[in-house]
């Protein structure tokens, strides 16, 4: 929170618009309810509220059940005698000193989200998510963080709901996404009256798909419009 206050600072901005997905969503309201007061709006998109359910869900079973071949790979690097805690296990390996077992477990778990991501098959999101600086990068970074909860206590983002209840946002998500289902943004949004709910009826979880980018730019617009029709004294 307090490096995107650093930024804020340093630029000279004294409110700004939260434009933010899957992870990207989960900082935006930490911040936006840290900091109500900096805050013009907020654009989401994907959202993920970090709870110990959503974890679960997608790294201990639940999207297992829809992807059974994808999470075969996933979870091969796992022995099965340690897959009843299957995150731990990986913060085991990518923490550890073999780098040949770090490797192999940073492209399962890239992989497995990779795959996941779209609605339909997208090779091109894959191969991004599998190259190997990028994959050992976004295995040990969410790893990390989901073994600490996130640093956030359990159901945080919609406890601290009040404090951004007046706050404008555009919620933008997937109704097929497997990463970050629908629900939690369906309850984020029946915490927050002053927020509009857009569910993409052909779409995943990735910014890369074509209804959900479309979805984003029509956001950012309206918001845009919305700011410029202020009074010079709120804007």
């Amino acid at each position: 929170m307090e490096d995107l206050e650093v930024i804020r600072e340093h630029l000279g901005i004294d409110k700004w618009v939260l434009f933010g997905g899957s992870w990207g969503s989960t900082l935006a309201l930490a911040y936006a309810q840290t900091h109500p007061d900096r805050v013009h709006a907020l654009i989401l998109r994907g959202v993920f509220l970090a709870r110990q359910q959503e974890i679960d869900w997608f790294y201990q079973a639940g999207a297992s059940r829809l992807f059974p071949d994808y999470w075969q790979d996933y979870v091969a690097p796992i022995p099965v005698d340690e897959r009843n805690n299957i995150l731990a296990a990986f913060h085991k390996r990518l923490t550890g000193a073999d780098q040949i077992a770090q490797m192999h477990a940073a492209k399962a778990w890239s992989t497995w989200e990779g795959r996941c991501a779209t609605l339909r098959p997208n090779p091109q999101v894959v191969d991004r998510f599998t190259d190997p600086h990028r994959a050992l990068s976004i295995a040990r970074i969410e790893c990390h963080y989901f073994m600490n909860k996130a640093f956030l206590e359990e159901n945080q983002l919609i406890r601290d709901m009040p404090k951004i209840a007046h706050l404008p946002a555009i919620i933008v998500h997937g109704r097929y996404d497997v990463i970050c289902p629908l629900d939690n943004a369906w309850e984020l949004h029946q915490n927050w009256p002053d927020s509009e709910l857009q569910i993409i009826r052909d779409a995943g979880h990735s910014a890369a798909e074509t209804g959900i980018a479309d979805a984003l730019v029509r956001a950012a617009a309206q918001i845009a419009q919305n700011l410029l029709d202020l009074p010079p004294e709120e804007a």
